[in-house]
């Protein structure tokens, strides 16, 4: 059986199921293991986490711990009580035109992107002219149809990553900022920020920041190293301001003081910072690595509501859920019908019925590809999937 238990339950001999945080966060080689010492029990309370799952079948019990099925029923009514209380927005549906001009601009935020990691790396200044207008088209796209740029945020190549999540990152913080109704002035700083908040892994080595396994503890605190590097690159370049700055400087900040390089604590994180935080865990732990499979947008969100009650402010988590939508542009999502879908574009009033477009039965079978709308249909969805788990290509059923 699987159970939740607070940290300060873990005992040697207990089995760890999961470490129920961000994989980026710690240099542990797997996600479940045997906790054989004392040591590696502080090693995991090193790591910051308050509650992680337990595998009472294979270790230690605690008999009075809630079991994983009774938490993912309370994180079930959470995520509905926050669908129910969502408002009409005057989000629009993508057109044709839209996405095709989103994917002309992905394709160029990430050539970029690229080129000012070179430029960095051969110890070259940023170049604010190419990435001003860039942001100013970003947000743009955001502000005309975000669900034509937000589902390009989830392909990204292996080879790719590093600049290929700035781009993602921001996206999606410019879309997090549009919900809060932030000023659109602030949201352009805010998207700055984003798009270069990973701009000190220029300064990583390669051997690092491409290993195909987990890092070694000395080899961890130099990946952490980025956040640094990044301040000070961006510090230095003429035309950044504050907000940026705060994105790129604390996007690693938890609002329970154990995230890094400063361990800040609550509205020590500015409200940029603790944005870029939520934005930048939910695309990590959503993307495929070499040595490690993303999770379904759906669950990732599931995973920063429960994280919520200590690293990330609850208020703000509750907004992204809201403003990316329960079921998030781009995912898989299974119908009463036992049909799959691809969600198309969100209902902001409705969040539990976007606009699909279903494409495959579970038995087996493409089906002739049909957009619904799920506010007017009789179907309904009954949970999210994840396309390998289908032999499914998300890049062939993004919004059209």
């Amino acid at each position: 059986m699987i159970k939740l238990i607070p940290i300060d339950k873990l005992q040697p001999g207990m089995y760890i199921h999961d470490l129920n945080c961000d994989w980026m966060e710690h240099n542990f080689v797997r996600n479940r293991f045997a906790v054989d010492t004392a040591e590696v029990a502080a090693k995991v309370r090193a790591l910051g986490v308050h509650e992680l799952y337990i595998d009472t079948e294979r270790g230690l019990d605690v008999a009075e711990a809630p079991t994983q099925a009774d938490h993912a029923h309370a994180v079930d009514k959470a995520m509905h009580a926050l669908a129910a209380s969502t408002t009409a927005s005057a989000r629009k549906p993508s057109f044709g035109h839209e996405v095709e001009r989103a994917r002309r601009l992905h394709g160029e935020a990430n050539r970029i992107v690229r080129d000012v990691m070179v430029d960095v790396r051969l110890g070259r200044q940023i170049e604010m002219e190419q990435i001003e207008p860039l942001v100013a088209r970003i947000v743009d796209s955001i502000f005309s149809r975000q669900d034509a740029l937000l589902p390009l945020a989830r392909l990204k190549a292996h080879d790719e990553y590093t600049f290929q999540h700035s781009v993602s990152v921001c996206a999606l913080l410019t879309s997090f900022a549009r919900a809060l109704e932030l000023p659109r002035e602030i949201i352009h700083e805010i998207a700055v920020g984003a798009l270069l908040h990973d701009v000190g892994k220029a300064r990583v080595p390669d051997d690092i920041l491409n290993k195909p396994a987990k890092l070694t503890d000395a080899e961890f605190v130099k990946m952490k190293s980025h956040v640094v590097q990044s301040k000070i690159i961006l510090g230095a370049t003429p035309g950044i301001s504050d907000i940026a700055l705060d994105v790129a400087a604390q996007h690693h900040e938890r609002f329970d003081g154990t995230g890094y390089p400063n361990k800040l604590k609550g509205d020590e994180i500015s409200l940029y910072g603790q944005m870029g935080a939520i934005v930048d865990v939910y695309d990590a732990i959503t993307s495929n690595r070499v040595y490690h499979k993303g999770m379904p947008a759906t669950e990732a969100l599931r995973k920063l509501l429960e994280w919520s009650k200590f690293h990330f402010k609850p208020e703000l988590v509750h907004a992204f859920i809201r403003a990316v939508g329960i079921y998030p542009t781009g995912s898989l999502v299974r119908l009463e019908s036992q049909r799959l879908a691809v969600v198309q574009s969100q209902n902001t009033e409705q969040l539990m019925q976007p606009v699909v477009k279903v494409i495959f039965h579970i038995h087996g079978h493409y089906l002739n590809p049909e957009t619904i709308d799920l506010r007017r249909s009789q179907d309904h969805i009954v949970g999210h999937e994840d396309f390998d788990a289908w032999n499914i290509d998300p890049a062939l059923w993004l919004p059209a």
